[in-house]
């Protein structure tokens, strides 16, 4: 993965067991090295859960954790496994577990879906915004370089220092969404811009657009052509087409030799302009043929 932008965010290392974080600060780096994980809590309908796999792979991540989903063998079930459509290697890493808490080792940036107005909470920011700050590292306060450059130092002799970032997407039970307590964890309430009189996603398409800004945000996935590049005609063969419809177009009394005024060269750039194949080329030679043989049957 690229990422639009490299930078760092720095923050409080968690305190240790006697209370004490001993002023040190963790590197965040927000780049392409970030870990990324889907995060279904309380999932109750295992469709969903083989269509958020089929989300995932297709934008190219693969760390699904499921938090007390509804069917502890939800990953195996028939439904599950159709609705993956072919991404059953993100199922066979997927984790089951029975808390939040053990779904977020390694996850430093939380970001809830949550489209439920609440009246305490972190920002409500749409994916696309909210991801351009991230990787621009505007969400912190800025850091002195004192500091940075204290901290540079103090990774290289700490590895422990050295924490590799991840972003968690947490994404509620289809019925009721995320709860309070979750959504009061994360950093961000993700919300997808939808039409205000009718703003219902389902799991998997939900998830499906955020899995793509996010690849998007991290510099997203070359264009493919579904056509091979057309061969163009050259020159030579152009040249010979025009003669030929010249022909015609004397034969049919388009054209007058006597007065020919710009006609043949406005049809020459009109042709440039079309950047014609050779099996164009030919169908309009297969034209210009039909026209002539017409005028020689009148005469």
């Amino acid at each position: 993965m690229q990422a639009a932008a490299k930078g760092r965010n720095f923050t409080r290392a968690q305190p240790d067991s006697a209370g004490s974080d001993n002023g040190a600060l963790f590197v965040l780096p927000v780049c392409a090295a970030m870990k990324t994980r889907f995060i279904l809590i309380n999932t109750s309908h295992a469709g969903n859960v083989g269509a958020c796999a089929r989300a995932m792979k297709t934008m190219g991540f693969d760390d699904l954790v499921l938090v007390a989903p509804r069917w502890p063998n939800v990953l195996r079930r028939e439904e599950t496994i159709q609705r993956a459509s072919g991404a059953l290697d993100v199922l066979k890493n997927a984790r089951i577990v029975e808390t939040l808490d053990e779904a977020l080792d390694g996850i430093s940036h939380l970001c809830a879906t949550a489209m439920t107005p609440r009246d305490f909470g972190p920002p409500t920011r749409a994916p696309r915004a909210h991801f351009d700050l991230l990787l621009k590292n505007e969400l912190s306060p800025p850091v002195s370089k004192g500091l940075e450059a204290e901290n540079t130092e103090n990774s290289e002799n700490n590895p422990a220092l050295n924490v590799e970032a991840g972003i968690g997407f947490l994404f509620g039970c289809e019925r009721f969404g995320m709860s309070n307590e979750d959504v009061y964890r994360c950093h961000v309430a993700l919300q997808i811009p939808t039409d205000p009189n009718f703003g219902s996603l389902n799991l998997g398409a939900a998830i499906q657009v955020i899995a793509y800004e996010w690849r998007q945000a991290l510099g997203g996935f070359a264009i493919h052509s579904a056509t091979p590049e057309p061969t163009l005609a050259d020159a030579a063969q152009v040249a010979g087409m025009l003669t030929h419809w010249e022909q015609a177009l004397t034969a049919i009394g388009f054209l007058d030799p006597a007065a020919p005024k710009k006609l043949m060269p406005r049809l020459n750039q009109l042709f440039n302009r079309a950047q014609l194949s050779p099996e164009e080329i030919h169908i309009l030679r297969g034209v210009a043929k039909a026209m002539l043989q017409t005028a020689q049957a009148k005469h």
